[in-house]
């Protein structure tokens, strides 16, 4: 037994009282290089928590002095020094308002504003949260009363995580919106608390002498305080942790009911969507081909009621109330007859283009060989018909031929070529035009 109290024990390794509690004193002070330390952290912790970098907001963590005051007013507490516990609390209150400050700050002028997963974190605080801000506390409270100090103060200020909070805190108030501000700022007094209670523990138990004596109604004060302090921060925080379990265990249940009832047999899910609220939940589901008749939605929502954590559970399936697959069919059907009314009117036009193309269309090898017989003088021939545009924008509609010559015709040749060319191209207006050849 007194082998097991030797491991236990606490005082082995303690630095002189004295020296620790200068050394408390000396970190709870906000002015100067702490003051710039701090506005400093701030900005780097905003800066993660903008970017969502984990690494920047662990290393404002390492570098922020914020848990100075804290353990002053945990370590004024249990020695009953109300004098350093007002000058705690004083550069904690300023120490708060100007992160604040400073990451309001921020948040107003950066133009990133979208809500990314580490500012999330610190908006949703539990009892777990308590579990972390009280053992780390006792932690950070057993390494301040040590001779070596050691590795656990970093530790403790990353495990607890003070700076995120309060820069998720200005996040909320730069952008207006308030449950964030609420849920960081709680889970920066979770952990501003618990510390401070951890290390008002462990000063207790390593019996640390008052610095005056008080009589039995202050200590009951502190007593009650402390206690008031604990129920305040526990409660909501227990309601949250029950919420967050209930939620994951839906989540987890919904999931297990999907693979089951449809998955598992065979239904393909296109669409998959689960919510949950205290007083809401929901199961969103579209399948590929599957559709639900009345009786098989009745079972299910039969099944969904049998599981305590699913138990209210709105089931919504989405599905067309019609055959799909017949109106898809009707539907393409519809399509085709489409298509091949277009096919139709282009080959009806394709018709009219062609004839309308014969129409203008001579067989001029043909006429200049009949030509050549009647006027050997011809030697190359081209008839076509054209649209001749007149000075008062009226169209006529002309025969033209052009016909090159080895030797010009005479008059009278020329006016029966004319004649025969409207008999031949049952044309009454023809306009001929000689070209003679040149020697």
């Amino acid at each position: 037994m007194r082998r097991i109290t030797d491991i236990l024990n606490l005082r082995e390794g303690e630095d002189d009282r004295e020296k620790t509690l200068e050394s408390v004193k000396k970190n709870i002070s906000f002015k100067g290089a702490n003051l710039w330390i701090l506005a400093c952290a701030i900005i780097v912790a905003s800066v993660g928590l903008n970017v969502n970098s984990t690494a920047v907001i662990i290393g404002a963590m390492l570098i922020s002095p914020l848990m100075g005051p804290i353990v002053g007013a945990g370590f004024a507490l249990g020695i009953y020094d109300f004098t350093l516990l007002k000058k705690s609390l004083k550069n904690l209150l300023n120490a708060t308002v100007v992160s604040l400050t400073v990451s309001t700050i921020y948040f107003a002028v950066s133009p990133f504003k979208e809500v990314q997963s580490e500012l999330l974190a610190r908006t949703a605080p539990n009892i777990y949260d308590i579990l972390i801000a009280f053992f780390g506390g006792i932690v950070g409270a057993i390494a301040v009363t040590r001779t070596e100090k050691g590795n656990p103060i970093p530790g403790v200020a990353i495990a607890t995580a003070l700076m995120p909070p309060l820069c998720t805190a200005g996040y909320g108030l730069a952008t207006g919106q308030w449950q964030f501000f609420l849920g960081a700022f709680y889970l920066y007094s979770i952990n501003c608390v618990f510390i401070g209670i951890a290390t008002f523990a462990i000063i207790k138990y390593l019996k640390y002498p008052p610095t005056k004596q008080v009589n039995e109604r202050q200590q009951r004060q502190v007593r009650i305080s402390i206690t008031v302090l604990i129920t305040a921060m526990l409660l909501p925080s227990a309601y949250l942790a029950y919420s967050l379990y209930t939620e994951q265990q839906f989540k987890k249940n919904s999931d297990l009911f999907i693979e089951n009832e449809f998955t598992n047999k065979g239904y393909t899910v296109i669409y998959k969507k689960t919510s949950f609220t205290p007083r809401s939940k929901k199961i969103e589901l579209a399948f590929l081909s599957k559709r639900f008749e009345t009786s098989e939605l009745q079972q299910l929502t039969a099944a969904l009621n049998k599981n305590s954590y699913l138990k209210g559970t709105d089931l919504i399936i989405r599905q067309d109330s019609t055959d799909r697959f017949n109106a898809l069919k009707g539907d393409i059907l519809k399509q085709i007859k489409s298509n091949e009314n277009e096919l139709n009117e282009k080959d009806v036009r394709i018709m009219q283009l062609e004839k309308e193309l014969a129409k203008n269309k001579f067989d001029n090898k043909g006429l200049l060989s009949e030509a050549t017989a009647i006027f050997p003088q011809i030697i190359s021939l081209s008839a076509a018909n054209v649209q001749m545009i007149n000075k008062q924008d009226s169209i006529s509609n002309v025969t033209a031929v052009i016909y090159k010559t080895s030797q010009s015709l005479k008059k009278e040749d020329a006016e029966r070529l004319n004649n025969w060319l409207a008999q031949r191209l049952q044309s009454k207006n023809i306009k001929t035009f000689e070209v003679e050849e040149k020697k």
